[in-house]
């Protein structure tokens, strides 16, 4: 497995990058985005720095790799953190200047689209952070999630080991931005069954790699994932997005996966609660519950097949749904199946 480094941390009172490197909804959702930036003051003693792009919709993806590029540039600059996902940060990732971001490593947070960018830190040898966007999370209506707040904490400011905490309860309902009021109430929450362990009872120890699975394949599609060989031992971390992708295009991503020789490498598997609802697409509590047995039975099926000994956790509070924990992308992991407990090192 490539070697990989741990960047410093920043402290409070640090400025941190805030960027938009994938869409720049900072530019039609102020009122959330000025939230969010509130509380990396007020919460977090940290002080955010725009760059000319971050609140830029469709801005040249020159533009958004020049911002990257600067943030891990400025000495004065402590840690990155992006606005929020979207669908062309791949674009991004080729004008980014390696050299720069080698020499200056620093912790980056995202999901989702920024999958790009995770996976272009780790084959860079930098741990970076799934999680934590400054608009969906620290822009959270009503308050912050606790569990959220905790994990990013713990992830911006520790080295050490933390224990991610099943969430009572979850949602995957989001309050309408386009709405003024959205901010006001926080948004709806259902009761959690707890995390669903499947696979044999034992320890695993590795670091972590993967992302949002549709990224994922778009990433093997332009060649940007790294041989079988060299990702051997990852923990594989999946979650899938608001498209809610058909169980059968999961099963078929991760078929692939196995074709090219991935999945049989992993021990375990980290899997995202399904988001199972989107203002598009307004599944019934049924209709959301089938979702989630049919994407879960999908990868379970893949598993099967692959990497019958892998170790699979399923509906952990990593991906689209709320709460979501931070995991160091990169970064090690402590999969304990017999006391079912999972352990990261921030």
């Amino acid at each position: 497995m490539t070697s990989l480094i741990y960047p410093p941390k920043p402290r409070p009172g640090d400025r941190v990058a805030v960027v938009s490197p994938s869409a720049g909804l900072p530019a039609l959702f102020p009122h959330v985005y000025e939230l969010g930036l509130r509380r990396l003051r007020e919460e977090y003693g940290l002080e955010p720095v725009e760059y000319p792009t971050t609140r830029i919709m469709g801005a040249d993806p020159r533009d958004r790799a020049r911002d990257l590029t600067a943030a891990f540039a400025d000495p004065t600059i402590t840690a990155v953190l992006a606005t929020v996902g979207g669908d062309d940060l791949i674009t991004v990732t080729p004008h980014l200047d390696d050299a720069v971001l080698r020499a200056n490593p620093k912790p980056y947070f995202g999901y989702s689209d920024n999958t790009n960018l995770l996976n272009h830190l780790h084959r860079l040898g930098i741990v970076s952070y799934h999680g934590g966007s400054v608009l969906v999370h620290l822009g959270r209506p009503g308050k912050l999630h606790p569990l959220t707040a905790d994990s990013l904490r713990a992830a911006l400011f520790t080295a050490g080991w933390y224990d991610l905490t099943p969430a009572p309860k979850w949602g995957d309902e989001p309050n309408d931005w386009n709405d003024p009021g959205c901010l006001a109430d926080e948004p709806v929450m259902f009761p959690s069954e707890g995390w669903r362990w499947q696979g044999p009872a034992t320890v695993v120890e590795g670091r972590i790699w993967g992302g949002n699975l549709e990224v994922l394949h778009w990433l093997l599609a332009a060649d940007r994932v790294g041989a079988a060989a060299s990702l051997a031992g990852s923990v594989f971390l999946l979650e899938t997005s608001e498209e809610l992708p058909p169980a059968i295009e999961v099963y078929r991503i991760l078929r692939n996966l196995g074709e090219r020789g991935l999945l049989a490498t992993f021990p375990a598997a980290l899997v995202g609660r399904a988001k199972a609802w989107e203002f598009a697409r307004r599944l019934t509590p049924t209709e959301k519950q089938a979702y989630a047995e049919q994407q879960r039975a999908a990868i379970t099926r893949a598993f099967a097949e692959y990497a019958p000994h892998a170790v699979l956790v399923f509906d952990v509070d990593l991906g689209h749904t709320d709460p979501q924990l931070i995991v160091p992308y990169g970064g090690e992991v402590r999969i304990d199946a017999i006391n079912e407990r999972i352990s990261v090192r921030y």
